[in-house]
């Protein structure tokens, strides 16, 4: 199974829809949003092609291959609005003997771990800076970063998961980071 894992999108139509094209073209099975689908947040700027009703009718068309968890700037609103659930504060599975955590980051994170164990891998998204790290206590650290509004330097983009790898890539497909599983 090929899951696309992405965070932060904020209403932005225009990367929303280079998402979901990269989203065809890499044949995944799944798309995993980290949370903040629609709305920008008081702390952030407008993103490019700030349309949050576009990305409803977008990602509405393919909700039955969404998995979504709930970000800081998400609210009950949202999932009268969006035909997939959003409101799951975490979720996880297993993959190749490992947890897979999925969170958005602003309540659990490297500074406040849920129950994982070495080897698992933490998915989290709110920070809009990706990267791919072994932290401390052996576990694996993942941040897809922003769709949207990417901080630090880091690109726009999405992480893949499949039986051998995450592998981080930029909106325009460029691989930037490899974890190998």
């Amino acid at each position: 199974m090929k899951i696309m894992i992405a965070s932060d999108i904020h209403g932005s139509l225009k990367y929303c829809r280079e998402l979901v094209e990269k989203y065809k073209e890499e044949q995944c099975e799944k798309l995993v949003l980290l949370g903040d689908v629609l709305y920008h947040g008081p702390r952030n700027d407008l993103p490019e092609e700030y349309n949050p009703k576009g990305v409803i009718a977008l990602l509405n068309d393919m909700a039955d291959e969404i998995f979504c968890v709930r970000g800081n700037c998400e609210a009950e609103v949202d999932e009268m609005v969006l035909s997939f659930p959003v409101l799951a504060e975490y979720a996880f599975f297993y993959h190749k003997g490992r947890m897979f955590f999925l969170t958005h980051g602003h309540k659990m994170n490297p500074q406040n771990l849920p129950k994982i164990k070495k080897g698992d891998i933490l998915f989290n998204g709110h920070t809009h800076v990706s990267k791919i790290e072994e932290l401390e206590g052996g576990y694996i650290y993942a941040n897809p970063g922003s769709v949207s509004i990417p901080k630090e330097n880091t690109p726009r983009g999405y992480m893949l998961v499949d039986d051998s790898a995450i592998v981080h890539k930029t909106l325009q497909g460029e691989k930037v980071q490899e974890y190998i599983l």
